[in-house]
């Protein structure tokens, strides 16, 4: 897949180059971006190599909510650059999820100057308020970098559930004039309803309801997050413990952890957990899901989009089976005229790149990703 994109991104620059268009840079970075986030990506190396230069620098965020572990990467010697947060999604390797760490050294390399902030409760499998407050401190911080950053104004970019927190985020009004645009890959619009899908199988798309399996993964993360809520207090721990390994796909430490059960509450949630049988705690799932439901409304997007003064770009797998493409739909349609873009593409898989598509979707979502370069 990553040898046909980047075959389709040649043939792009060599027309660009032919008639002279000074967007075929653009498409070249896009096509290596989307390289660096297909499946077939390795864990991130080293920063530098004998073409280029990059600077890595780690550091800590003093945010309105407490501080939070950050990294920046841009061009040795750069002194001026466009501005641009990238957030990652649901994964306990954070800001160093082997995906994101290659995309953000391509946006680097294109000019950017990027701030890949660490929301520890999104490493940590758990969507809460803190993304939202991280993601929003950080376009602060890197605004503020006017030694870095030739503009105020900031890109903001979220993966995953990441990107509908991005999307809250650049609606608060401490982000007013910050926001140069806002980008959402997989995001989320309405939370409860993406929890519901996941519960019952079945998508609420703005044309009905219409079935689909959703991922099992869904409703792993779903318990793990309510670990207090459905298993009596010996057992809380050790549960959790098992459920946060088996999510790391470490069986071994999955098992010893479950081996301390104690309750047969515990033990039967693990054996639901551990045989991918959850779905038959659909009723207690879908009753806590209307219980939170004005939480699950402030992690949401839905209702609030009239509040980005900036181009929104939203982007979705067709396929996408933990968080539905309809989503992207839904938020399309609330945007209404606003400036906006919404594709959804059938090269991609959740977050990642990694399906066959025919040539025009590939120059789609190239087209998509040059936009903000």
């Amino acid at each position: 897949m990553r040898k046909r994109l980047l075959v389709a991104t040649a043939a792009l620059v060599a027309v660009a180059v032919t008639l002279g268009w000074s967007p075929g840079r653009r498409y070249y970075r896009a096509g290596k971006m989307l390289s660096a986030l297909s499946s077939a990506a390795q864990a991130a190396g080293p920063a530098e190599t004998a073409q280029d230069a990059l600077v890595e620098e780690d550091l800590t965020v003093t945010g309105a909510d407490g501080p939070f572990r950050a990294r920046i990467y841009r061009l040795k010697g750069q002194t001026g650059g466009r501005g641009l947060i990238v957030a990652h999604g649901i994964h306990h390797e954070g800001m160093n999820e082997r995906r994101m760490v290659p995309f953000a050294r391509e946006l680097a390399r294109a000019g950017m100057v990027v701030l890949t902030p660490e929301m520890t409760d999104l490493a940590d499998y758990r969507i809460t308020r803190q993304g939202v407050s991280v993601i929003r401190d950080a376009a602060v911080h890197l605004s503020g970098r006017r030694d870095l950053v030739s503009d105020t104004r900031v890109g903001i970019l979220g993966f995953s559930f990441a990107g509908g927190l991005s999307l809250v985020a650049a609606a608060d009004p401490a982000l007013a004039g910050r926001v140069a645009y806002v980008v959402s890959v997989g995001g989320h619009h309405d939370l409860g309803r993406v929890l519901r899908f996941l519960i019952r199988n079945q998508v609420e798309t703005p044309a009905g309801l219409s079935p689909m399996q959703a991922h099992d993964y869904g409703l792993m993360v779903l318990l793990y997050g309510e670990v207090d809520h459905f298993a009596p207090e010996p057992d809380r721990g050790a549960l959790r413990d098992a459920l946060r390994a088996s999510l790391h796909q470490d069986r071994a430490a999955a098992v010893a952890a479950a081996a301390r059960l104690t309750t047969d509450r515990g033990k039967q949630l693990w054996q639901l957990a551990d045989t991918r049988k959850l779905q038959t705690l659909a009723p207690e799932l879908e009753a806590l899901v209307t219980e939170r439901g004005a939480e699950l409304a402030a992690l949401s997007p839905h209702g609030r989009l009239a509040a980005i003064h900036a181009p929104v770009y939203l982007v979705h797998g067709v396929a996408d089976s933990v968080i539905p493409a309809s989503e992207t739909e839904w938020a399309g349609a609330e945007l209404g005229k606003a400036d906006h873009i919404a594709l959804v593409s059938p090269l991609i898989e959740h977050v990642e790149v990694s399906r066959p598509a025919a040539l025009g979707d590939k120059l789609a979502l190239l087209r998509f990703i040059a936009q903000m370069l």
